[in-house]
């Protein structure tokens, strides 16, 4: 996947301590490589990690397949009209308003909406309340966690025996849901409004999972659970899934946008990170913190280092690197101020190679950071980083 570069100039804010007096601050993603999996709004999620300075590598992880000629949404509709719901639960801003929409189409809109004014209208989270109140209803409650589980054991603890629940499906069927509801006596109405299927084009989104199983990629935001678990399930149909969980074990980070579309990677024991509220601004800004703090800074021959995905922050400024070359700075960083030797160096370029091939890309990795004293030669032994006097270097030297 060959990423976008940034449109947005590289200065912003900068964590305490990578710039030196004076000098201009660094914008906090500018160095790293974000992926962007989501179908809806990825223009705008792209735009607003760009203006953080990311590098963007865009491909849909899902298409949604909309249902507004589907039998079962019309039949649905229709007996929801005229037998109204005791209690409607919207799961998805998306698919409560296309529901209403399809309605539309079919003439039926205002006679179900009409019906559902005299039901209990329950809502996922905020998108599917703000989809109920732009239908002219009012939702009688809707659980902080955005959590379909919350919602359940609610309307449980109320009590369902005899009542008739209505539940707008997001995408994927809620079986152990809607399960649930009718073991406690409720006659349950499948409202199925859409659903996820593989993008038309998997091109996009396969050459994503390459890079990311490679390393290439810094950070992968999710905005959807179906997104996440699309990915997984690609990446095991391409035979990548192991490479591709070991790098979002370790290397890259797996950004989700709040805790329900994080259940997928868990379910794999990938660790995920997301922000207090479930907004892709807020996830952006959780992004842009959490990111940087994962490359610690380093005192080196004067300066301060801090190594990006394919950058290395000098006194806050910009470094450029080839990937190459940036296999060579993770190697000697691994153990800032030890030394590594030409073995090790040459296994971190890859390929066939020998001792000049080393000392060549320790020249040119010396230019790309402006200072040759950043790298130390040591003599007949190898190379380290000349770390100042007063950081401590692993196991010592």
């Amino acid at each position: 996947m060959t990423p976008t570069p940034p449109t947005a100039p590289a200065a912003r804010t900068a964590p305490d301590g990578d710039r030196a007096p004076g000098a201009a601050t660094v914008a906090p993603l500018a160095g790293f490589t974000v992926a962007v999996t989501a179908s809806r709004r990825a223009e705008e999620l792209a735009a607003l990690l760009r203006r953080k300075g990311a590098e963007v590598a865009s491909a849909p992880a899902l298409r949604i397949v909309p249902l507004s000629d589907d039998q079962r949404l019309a039949g649905a509709s229709r007996e929801l009209t005229r037998r109204p719901a005791d209690v409607v639960v919207a799961t998805t801003g998306i698919g409560f308003r296309g529901w209403v929409e399809a309605c539309d189409t079919w003439g039926c809109a205002e006679d179900l909406v009409r019906a559902m004014g005299s039901s209990r209208v329950l809502a996922r989270g905020p998108k599917a309340k703000g989809a109920i109140r732009a239908a002219g209803l009012k939702e009688e409650w809707s659980p902080p966690s955005e959590s379909s589980a919350e919602v359940l054991d609610y309307l449980l603890e109320s009590g369902v025996d005899g009542l008739r629940v209505a539940v707008q499906l997001h995408g994927d069927p809620l079986p152990d849901f809607c399960a649930a509801l009718r073991m406690a006596g409720a006659e349950v109405v499948e409202v199925p409004v859409y659903r996820w299927t593989e993008p038309e084009d998997t091109a996009p989104l396969d050459r994503l999972i390459e890079d990311v199983a490679a390393g290439g990629v810094d950070a992968v935001t999710f905005t959807s659970a179906p997104a996440a678990s699309s990915m997984l399930a690609r990446a095991r149909l391409l035979g990548a899934d192991r490479a591709l969980v070991e790098q979002l074990c370790g290397h890259t980070l797996a950004m989700c946008v709040g805790p329900v579309t994080a259940r997928p990677l868990m379910v794999e024991d990938i660790p995920t990170v997301w922000p207090e509220r479930a907004r892709m601004g807020a996830m952006v800004k959780r992004l842009a913190e959490e990111l940087p703090e994962r490359f610690p800074a380093l005192a080196v021959a004067g300066h301060r280092l801090r190594l990006r995905g394919h950058a290395v922050l000098v006194d806050g400024a910009v470094c450029p690197v080839s990937p190459a070359l940036m296999r060579v700075m993770r190697e000697l960083a691994r153990r800032p101020g030890q030394v590594r030797d030409r073995a090790d160096l040459l296994a971190s370029l890859g390929g066939d190679g020998d001792a000049h091939a080393v000392e060549t890309a320790v020249a040119r990795l010396r230019s790309a950071l402006g200072d040759s004293r950043i790298i130390q030669t040591v003599v007949k032994r190898g190379y380290r980083l000349a770390l100042d006097s007063g950081e401590c270097a692993p196991g010592g030297d």
